[in-house]
């Protein structure tokens, strides 16, 4: 079985899926960091397909990058210039050829992030 990546983000202020937000997946390497791939959440706040598909996949560490910032302004929430919460990234392994589902819990001052299924 090949592995794959998927993710999701729910805005917590607004207890509603986040729609529309930008998403981008980085492998890193040493030094290096390789943009694989950039989405937009669908209405559910999920991408359409895995961020990673299975014929992608491979073991190592990646980042995914959310556009949390451009995604309230969208949205009219009104914040502070700078943001507190702009750009989120999260650095994580994918050590195993399994499903890998890295969701994303947001509101205009926290996020959180966990291991899903």
């Amino acid at each position: 079985m090949s592995g794959y990546l998927t993710t999701h983000v729910l805005d917590t202020a607004s207890g509603q899926p986040a729609k529309g937000m930008r998403i981008e997946l980085y492998r890193l390497t040493g030094d290096t960091r390789t943009r694989l791939a950039a989405t937009v959440t669908n209405d559910d706040g999920r991408t359409d397909a895995p961020i990673l598909p299975k014929e992608s996949f491979q073991t190592g560490e990646y980042e995914l990058v959310f556009h949390v910032g451009d995604y309230l302004d969208a949205q009219g929430v009104k914040g502070e210039s700078p943001r507190f919460l702009d750009v989120v990234p999260l650095r994580f392994g994918m050590a195993a050829e399994d499903h890998y589902h890295v969701p994303l819990l947001v509101s205009p001052y926290s996020f959180s992030t966990y291991r899903g299924s």
